[in-house]
């Protein structure tokens, strides 16, 4: 069955269950903008449609090589529910692909049951969870992976986010105090672009690798396999990861710890030869390496601060810094506020750090070490400045993020008009610094994006 027919065949039921529980639109009734069954079940429809040119600079000079995007994007989202439980399907709509390659239209974002069992709730399905009190990327939020395949908003993480099905239950304890666990019984990485203008450096150099590997061999007498590109099959229960979350509040400081089992969602690789001379590679293997993750974090009000601070211990089997398949286990922290300041402007900062240890033992050369030449460190500076106009309809944004080691950086400039449900955006995207950091490398890609939204 393809995701087209189950789509339609889950609208279907969507909307028999609709037309069962008399549902209508209320005309002349003020108190049913959707529709009450029963006076217990409630049913909501809510989303937006998007119409947007996003393009490249690099590419203006050459307009047969400009292109401005898919255009049309959209969200739908439904939700049914009463005093016992919650149904929710939240779908993302885009244009089919242009090649005319099998891309489906719709995809789904969300799609989870929740149910309300007196202090208890548990929930299941696709999701996406946010751990720890971070605004963006905390080191404590760790369930669900990103998509990178397009970096044109690095500072939102939500939307970036990849829904894992899973099972989450919560346990509430008082007015302030909850414990969560969560199971997820597959396992998916962060989702990297493999060709085009958004592939890693790092990506790149492989497939080079490998090609140059593949080119070796079969000018071999007599000719060699190409090297096989290993791919591990993590839907199965080896790749099951679990966590457990606590928080609550004391006085005017809110805490959590949390605890979680899982796999690093960045690749490591193993590379293996032939014994020819020179050697050949003969085989690329991508590993994701179990970890042991332990954090804490805290938030609070203090002299006009709203304070976030999270710390993180990820531990994984490499205890002694040298296995070259194994990252090494690591430290996390971040710290970030955000506070009024004169003339009505917002600022919004955040520092992040990871600082690897056992950093002595790696290998110098990079194919005995995944973690070969790479810093100590690794340090980000998110910053947003805000400012609101016009009785709040007008808003100018400015986005900035610096990799303290590699000396990169993303700027975001924007304008957003917004009156009632429509929404203008006018903004763009500019890479820069070194060119071997995560930013600089897609210097490239500077961006100009124009939008116009309606939400509903």
């Amino acid at each position: 069955m393809n995701r087209t027919f189950f789509f339609l065949l889950l609208l279907a039921a969507f909307a028999t269950s609709l037309a069962a529980q008399d549902f209508g639109f209320g005309f002349g009734d003020d108190d049913a903008a959707i529709g009450v069954a029963g006076g217990n079940s409630g049913v909501a429809i809510s989303g937006e449609v998007s119409a947007s040119f996003l393009g490249y600079v690099d590419d203006f000079s050459k307009l047969d090589e400009t292109e401005l995007g898919d255009i049309f994007s959209g969200k739908l989202n439904f939700s049914a529910g009463n005093s016992f439980g919650e149904a929710v399907i939240n779908l993302n709509l885009s244009l089919p692909a242009a090649d005319g390659a099998f891309d489906s239209p719709v995809a789904f974002d969300e799609a989870y049951l929740r149910a309300y069992l007196g202090v208890f709730e548990i929930e299941g399905g696709l999701r996406k969870l946010t751990w720890g009190k971070a605004d963006s990327f905390g080191p404590l939020d760790v369930i669900n992976p990103l998509d990178y395949r397009e970096i044109t908003d690095a500072s939102d993480a939500l939307n970036m986010k990849i829904a894992r099905p899973l099972v989450h239950a919560t346990a509430r304890f008082g007015q302030f105090s909850k414990l969560e666990a969560v199971f997820v019984p597959t396992f998916e990485p962060h989702r990297f672009a493999s060709d085009g203008r958004w592939i890693p450096a790092q990506m790149a150099a492989l497939q080079t690798q490998i090609a140059a590997a593949a080119a070796l061999a079969l000018a071999q007498n007599p000719p060699l396999s190409p090297p096989a590109v290993v791919q591990p099959n993590t839907s199965t229960l080896n790749y099951a990861q679990a966590g457990l979350r606590f928080t609550t509040t004391f006085g005017s400081s809110d805490i959590g710890a949390q605890y979680y089992y899982g796999r690093l969602p960045t690749p490591a690789v193993k590379l293996s030869f032939n014994p020819t001379q020179p050697p050949a590679l003969s085989a690329v293997e991508f590993l994701y390496n179990p970890y042991h993750h332990i954090g804490v974090d805290y938030a609070q009000v203090l002299f006009g601060f709203n304070i976030r601070a999270e710390f993180a211990a990820n531990i994984t089997s490499d205890l002694g810094g040298d296995d070259g398949e194994v990252y090494n286990p690591s430290l996390a922290w971040s710290l970030g506020f955000d506070r009024d300041l004169v003339w009505g402007i917002n600022l919004n900062i955040q520092g992040n750090e990871t600082v690897r240890l056992l950093h002595g033992n790696i290998h110098d050369n990079p194919m005995l070490d995944i973690e070969a030449g790479v810093d100590m460190t690794s340090t980000r500076i998110t910053a947003i400045l805000s400012k609101k106009f016009l009785r709040d309809e007008l808003e100018a944004r400015f986005v900035a993020l610096w990799e303290v080691e590699a000396k990169d950086f993303f700027i975001m400039p924007g304008i957003i008009w917004t009156r009632d449900a429509v929404q203008v955006e006018v903004s763009g995207g500019i890479f820069g610094g070194d060119e071997k950091g995560q930013f600089g490398q897609y210097y490239k890609n500077n961006f100009v994006k124009v939008g116009l939204t309606y939400s509903f």
